[in-house]
């Protein structure tokens, strides 16, 4: 094997790195800072088609996951429908799974390829050696590797590593939480067709699909200006918040509280701006680390695993570490980037007050009928990116 990677953090962005870096003949040990539990943590998000193609480029098929998502139906919080985008391109269909579920998977796939992952190993230094990296742990362990590859996520300690001036996550003003409605007799009163919908509420977002067995899988980003303290948010009666504000809207949203006997503790979303520095020597961050987008158009996941595929090829056709990270950072950084600001507007869409939200509205649903009469689609430009395992990296 040419080289061994040392890959902070055992989530999506690191589990994806280490199946992608073996696939190139790399040797990998993955370092997460949890318990093997704590992978099993989340709610549930969508793998948009791009996620898709880099998956398949590292020989992985999800189709036993989650359930199959080929469109978002658009409504407002009058009950008014303003559209619906296809969640399909190229042959694949999008597909919501459930966080946990993912990382198990990733974790099988990653063993079964020869990783070592080892837990309870937080990432407290790293120092570049003559022909090498070494980590320090917050255990007193060390390890060493010819790369480090921070996967850190939002809060990575290898980016601040890197750059002592890096920034820090950006809160969004917006909260998530969720939850998972029961199936009864007569059911929350909902769309059942395939799909995830989206109703823009007068005063907080809610997104939801029906699980082919009969559960209803559902969130909501309450807007919350100042971002609260992790006993703030301890503190909130979710089901009783959510219910006054969705109390005005038309749809689905009280019926899913009333039906869900466990809503998800809320947190913060947060997106993180341009991070000047993405590497220094054999150190490098990707993922969450690099460039958190907020969750208002599913690509953290997809974004994260595309990384990997990209700087596997990189490490695996460039001459040497160092040229490989400058070439990942050309192919990633204007495409992240760009994703990262089109995911902050969206999120501001949802975070309009009753009055703002009539003209929003308005102007999606003119955007929705208007896209369906030309067929043009402003995003595609997300969905359609395509990886080419066996193209050489340039």
């Amino acid at each position: 094997m040419p080289y061994t990677a040392l890959i902070i953090g055992g989530g999506i962005a690191g589990l994806s790195s280490a199946i992608a870096l073996r696939k190139a003949g790399i040797g990998v040990v993955v370092h997460e800072a949890h318990d093997r539990a704590a992978d099993e943590a989340g709610a549930f998000l969508t793998l948009a088609v791009n996620a898709l193609d880099a998956l398949r480029a590292m020989d992985l098929d999800v189709g036993g996951l989650g359930v199959e998502t080929p469109k978002i139906t658009l409504a407002g919080g009058s009950g008014r429908r303003l559209g619906e985008l296809p969640y399909t391109m190229d042959g694949l269909t999008s597909r919501t799974v459930k966080r946990g579920d993912l990382n198990r998977f990733l974790r099988e796939r990653a063993l079964a390829r020869g990783v070592r992952i080892e837990y309870g190993k937080r990432l407290a230094d790293a120092a570049v050696t003559g022909d090498g990296v070494v980590a320090r742990f917050a255990d007193g362990t060390t390890a060493a590797g010819d790369l480090l590859i921070g996967a850190d996520g939002l809060r990575s300690r290898t980016r601040r590593i890197i750059d002592p001036a890096a920034p820090t996550a950006r809160y969004t003003g917006l909260l998530t939480t969720g939850g998972y409605a029961r199936a009864t007799p007569t059911g929350p009163r909902h769309d059942p067709a395939p799909g995830m919908h989206a109703i823009f509420g007068r005063r907080c977002f809610l997104a939801y699909l029906s699980h082919p067995d009969g559960e209803v899988w559902w969130a909501a980003n309450p807007v919350q200006p100042a971002e609260l303290t992790p006993a703030e948010l301890a503190a909130v009666d979710w089901r009783t918040r959510l219910s006054e504000l969705f109390r005005r809207d038309r749809g689905p949203a009280l019926d899913l509280i009333a039906a869900t006997d466990e809503i998800f503790p809320g947190w913060n979303s947060y997106d993180v701006p341009t991070v000047p520095i993405w590497h220094r020597d054999r150190m490098i961050v990707i993922g969450d680390a690099a460039h958190a987008t907020a969750p208002s158009i599913g690509q953290g996941a997809a974004l994260a695993i595309e990384d990997a595929v990209v700087l596997a090829r990189c490490l695996r056709d460039g001459p040497g570490i160092e040229a490989a990270f400058g070439a990942y950072e050309r192919a990633r950084r204007e495409r992240v980037e760009r994703v990262v600001e089109q995911g902050n507007r969206t999120g501001g869409w949802k975070a309009l007050g009753p009055v703002a939200s009539v003209p929003r509205d308005l102007i999606m649903s003119w955007a929705m009928r208007r896209m369906a009469r030309t067929g043009d689609d402003p995003s595609r430009w997300i969905y359609a990116h395509h990886i080419e395992w066996h193209a050489r990296a340039a």
